[in-house]
């Protein structure tokens, strides 16, 4: 089953896209886009097809600046704030769901890890991490992924925007000959994110 529509936020309309397996939903996984794409992105289809036929629900979010028609991202604090009134709104939309977990690409990554505790996560799926910008290594922004949830990154090893480090709660699983788009091989992207879906039990088989 699957449905669109808006929430509005303290920056604007948010979209959400629903996509919902036909088994009772335990789990949802809620993704972000990076900062000049969209929630279409090959590596966040191919995530939703694989982790809805394990029976896991995905909810995919289209930040307000984008919906708004723009291009340019807003500034963190206003993603962050956006973010966290739509996962407020789909609480109270889904409150049979046992489980939230958030993530995104880039940009919607960061998001996810940043407002992680302050939505009550139980996990985090980081697509293409953007450890620093590209020749600034010393820009890390590594201190994100210490949420102290678990935590997926799957990063290309060719990204220019940098590998993270696995810690005690952050699996770092690399993929051999990707960029920062990881459009090389979407599906074993999704693969990973589902076994580590299931690895915890987050999935109902």
């Amino acid at each position: 089953m699957r449905h669109s529509d808006d929430i509005e936020t303290p920056r604007g309309a948010a979209r959400t896209t629903t996509d919902l397996p036909a088994v009772p939903v335990g789990t949802v996984l809620v993704l972000g886009h990076g900062a000049g794409g969209d929630v279409d992105a090959p590596d966040l289809i191919a995530v939703r097809d694989a982790v809805v036929d394990a029976g896991v629900g995905v909810i995919r979010v289209t930040q307000p600046y984008r919906v708004a028609g723009r291009r340019a991202p807003a500034p963190a604090g206003h993603l962050d704030e956006a973010w966290t009134a739509v996962l407020a709104a789909l609480r109270q939309r889904h409150p049979d769901v046992a489980r939230w977990v958030v993530g995104g690409r880039s940009s919607g990554a960061r998001v996810a890890c940043r407002t992680a505790g302050a939505v009550g996560a139980a996990g985090i799926v980081a697509l293409a991490f953007p450890l620093h910008p590209p020749g600034r290594p010393e820009r890390s922004r590594a201190d994100e992924l210490r949420t102290g949830l678990p935590t997926l990154v799957v990063n290309g090893d060719r990204d220019p925007f940098g590998v993270p480090e696995p810690g005690p709660d952050v699996e770092v699983a690399i993929r051999p000959g990707e960029r920062h788009d990881l459009r090389g091989n979407p599906a074993r992207t999704a693969e990973v994110v589902r076994d580590w879906l299931r690895a915890r039990a987050w999935t109902p088989a």
